[in-house]
């Protein structure tokens, strides 16, 4: 039987994406330590903290899901990048590699972008389209804390850009 964490979730602040995350990952990490048991805790954090493309290991089927999702939508990248350079991409994939209409489509429109900011803007907004998938059917059980940790992590690193020198950044370039 999946353990519900019924007081923890419900006093988890909604999130919206490309807003102010309501609190860092470090607090969001103190919240859970207390509440949850040791061995979720350690799957949240490593899920939460590492590179997707290194999850696969683990029994959450959001989880899971979450990985292969990433692994696919960096192999779409890698596609899009290696036609263009008119190379071979079969040595930089990962595995599993299936390809999905949808996610092509987000690799493409976001390879094909102008500008920078707007392809990460793009990939950010599939990746959160795809979590709230997730979550679907899970309100108070670890997989909404899992789904939630990371939306938390796409958002931390939207205030880092969003917060930055643009100034100082553009000297160091130049």
């Amino acid at each position: 039987m999946a353990a519900y964490y019924t007081y923890l979730i419900s006093s988890l602040p909604g999130l919206n994406i490309f807003s102010r995350p309501p609190f860092s990952l470090k607090d969001f990490f103190a919240k859970c330590k207390n509440l949850i048991p040791e061995n979720d805790f350690e799957i949240l954090y490593a899920a939460v903290d590492q590179e997707s493309y290194s999850l696969g290991g683990h029994s959450s089927s959001s989880l899971k899901q979450w990985a292969d999702f990433e692994v696919t939508l960096r192999n779409e990248l890698v596609r899009a990048r290696a036609s263009r350079k008119k190379i071979d991409p079969s040595k930089f994939l990962r595995l599993p590699d299936s390809p999905q209409a949808q996610i092509v489509h987000v690799a493409m429109a976001a390879y094909r972008s102008v500008s920078i900011l707007e392809s990460e803007k793009i990939l950010d907004q599939a990746r959160w389209n795809f979590l709230d998938g997730l979550i679907l059917g899970h309100y108070f059980d670890f997989e909404y804390l899992l789904v939630y940790g990371l939306k938390l992590k796409i958002l931390e690193r939207w205030d880092k850009i969003q917060s930055a020198d643009k100034e100082l950044l553009l000297n160091t370039v130049v």
